[in-house]
C-alpha cells in the first residue's frame, strides 16, 4: 500500500476531516476579525478611504488583495487533507500575480521614468514590511493550529501555505490603511512581506506540523 493511501485511510477512520474543517473555519474568521481590529485600533483605516476608491489604483489594490488572500486560504485549507488535488488551487495563485503584472507593465509605461523610485519606494515601505507580518500573526497561529487537526503530507509544504495564506490575508487588511497605491509598491513591499511570511511558516511547520 502506498504512503498517500494508508494516511488517507487513517484520516478516515478517525474522521479527521469533520474536526479539521471547524478548526478551519475558526482560524480563519477568528484570524481574520483580530486582525481587522489590530489594524482599526492601532493605525486605523484610510482616512480619506470613502474618496480614494475613486481612484483605479485604490480600488484595484483591494481587489488583488482580496483575491490573493481567498486563493491562498483556499489552498492552506487543501493542503492539509491527505489526497486533495493541488494542481489547480496552485495554478489559480498565478491569476493575481498576472494582474499585478499587468497594473506594473501599465504603471511603467503611463509613468514618466523619473518617477519610477519614488511610486516604487513610495512613503511607508518600512512599515508595510514590519506590520503586514505582524497583522499575520493571528491567521498564522490559527491555520497553523488547524493544520495540526488534519493530516498535511508534506509538513514544509503546509506551514509555507499557512504562512503565505496568513500574509496574504494581512496585506489585504493592510491595503485599506496603507496610503502607497501604487502597483510597483504593491509588487514589491507586499510580495516581500508575505514572503517573509511564507519562509517563516515553511520553517516552523517543517517542525511543527510533523505528525
Amino acid at each position: 500500500m502506498k504512503t498517500d493511501d494508508l494516511i488517507t485511510l487513517m484520516t478516515q477512520d478517525a474522521p479527521v476531516g469533520l474536526r479539521y474543517g471547524r478548526a478551519l473555519a475558526i482560524a480563519i474568521v477568528a484570524g481574520f476579525v483580530f486582525s481587522a481590529l489590530l489594524l482599526v485600533v492601532t493605525v486605523g483605516l484610510r482616512h480619506n478611504m470613502a474618496t480614494v476608491f475613486e481612484t483605479a489604483r485604490v480600488c484595484f489594490k483591494i481587489v488583488v488583495t482580496i483575491v490573493l488572500a481567498v486563493l491562498a486560504v483556499r489552498l492552506a485549507m487543501r493542503i492539509g487533507r491527505p489526497g486533495e488535488p493541488m494542481r489547480i488551487p496552485t495554478l489559480l495563485l498565478a491569476v493575481p500575480a498576472l494582474m499585478v503584472a499587468v497594473a506594473v507593465v501599465a504603471e511603467l509605461v503611463v509613468l514618466p521614468s523619473d518617477a519610477w523610485k519614488a511610486n516604487l519606494v513610495g512613503r511607508n515601505a518600512l512599515f508595510c514590511l514590519f506590520f503586514v507580518p505582524v497583522l499575520s500573526l493571528a491567521p498564522f497561529a490559527g491555520l497553523f493550529w488547524a493544520l495540526k487537526k488534519g493530516a498535511p503530507a508534506n509538513p514544509t509544504a503546509a506551514g509555507s501555505a499557512a504562512g503565505f495564506a496568513a500574509g496574504a490575508v494581512a496585506a489585504a487588511i493592510y491595503a485599506w490603511h496603507c496610503p502607497d497605491d501604487s502597483p510597483l509598491f504593491l509588487a514589491t513591499w507586499y510580495t516581500i512581506a508575505i514572503a517573509i511570511m511564507t519562509l517563516s511558516g515553511a520553517l516552523l511547520g517543517r517542525r511543527w506540523l510533523r505528525w
